[in-house]
């Protein structure tokens, strides 16, 4: 297998919110499922898990604003890369295909578009799945001396517009790999057509992807100190899966996610960062398990 799409899914380029339009693969029948990809991927980072879902659900796997091959606006403003921005487009995508209440589960800057999308649209979001990360302003605070190494990148790309993206576009293909080598904990989690799809796709994508995380240490965080000064937590079900790399570094990731979601359930395990590539059983069922709460 050397395809690019998702078997058996089809595909639709779906606007977003603005002009950006979303490449969106789509299959299954039943409850809706949105599932978001993380860094450096592309929706395609599910398509094990996918096709599983689309057994039972209705699942909508979009490229990221910025990624893969949906839009990438020049990042006029501070806000078009905000994970508010994001979210909007998540909650206009799957309105087009006629789902007004949906599940959300994103994996790394997935995740976090679908916990803003959770916090400004809770009577839309039926349930949250985190795959792998931190809540945006808790990274930021846990990370410090030496074990900040290990988020190196946030940091270059936190840097005002313009070096940090010509120092990557130098060595892009490089660095991309870089993270994809780095966290592949068993050395063999990607066919070789789909690693080069997505270096290539990052390539192509560095001031969108730049701007996306420079949001995450501007605007992104300037929302997520005022819901938390405001008191705003995420009601409806939420379970994380993590590597439990926080207990590594001395922080409870759990701690730091039940201060926005009392309720949320915490999940390790033992595959690496790209799980949904590397035990898609085990997250599939993740999921499912998920779904299946009431809220």
């Amino acid at each position: 297998m050397t395809s690019t799409t998702l078997d058996g899914f089809d595909y639709r380029r779906i606007r977003g919110e603005g002009s950006a339009a979303l490449n969106v693969a789509i299959g299954g029948d039943g409850h809706p499922i949105v599932l978001l990809h993380g860094f450096p991927q592309t929706h395609l980072m599910w398509r094990h898990v996918a096709r599983t879902l689309a057994e039972q659900y209705l699942v909508i796997v979009p490229d990221l604003r910025g990624y893969g091959a949906s839009d990438k606006p020049d990042a006029q403003s501070p806000d078009t890369y905000s994970k508010r921005t994001m979210a909007r487009d998540i909650v206009n995508v799957a309105r087009a295909i006629g789902a007004e209440r949906f599940s959300v589960v994103g994996h790394d800057r997935g995740a976090l578009v679908g916990v803003r999308a959770a916090l400004d649209h809770p009577e839309t979001i039926t349930h949250l799945g985190i795959l792998d990360v931190l809540p945006t302003m808790d990274t930021w605070d846990v990370l410090h001396g030496v074990d900040a190494a290990v988020a190196w990148h946030l940091y270059l790309m936190a840097q005002p517009k313009g070096l940090p993206e010509r120092m990557i576009e130098a060595v892009a293909d490089d660095f991309f790999s870089s993270f994809l080598d780095a966290w592949d904990s068993d050395g063999a989690t990607f066919p070789p057509h789909i690693r080069q799809h997505y270096i290539d796709s990052c390539a192509r994508s560095v001031a969108s992807i730049v701007a996306d995380y420079r949001a995450s240490a501007g605007i992104d965080l300037e929302m997520d100190r005022a819901d938390r000064k405001a008191g705003a937590q995420l009601a409806m079900p939420v379970a994380v899966l993590s590597q439990d790399w926080g207990s590594q570094l001395g922080f409870d990731a759990q701690a730091l996610w039940q201060q926005w979601a009392p309720g949320a359930t915490y999940q390790p395990t033992e595959a690496g960062h790209f799980m949904a590539e590397q035990r898609p059983d085990e997250v599939a069922a993740f999921i499912q398990e998920l779904v299946r709460r009431n809220s």
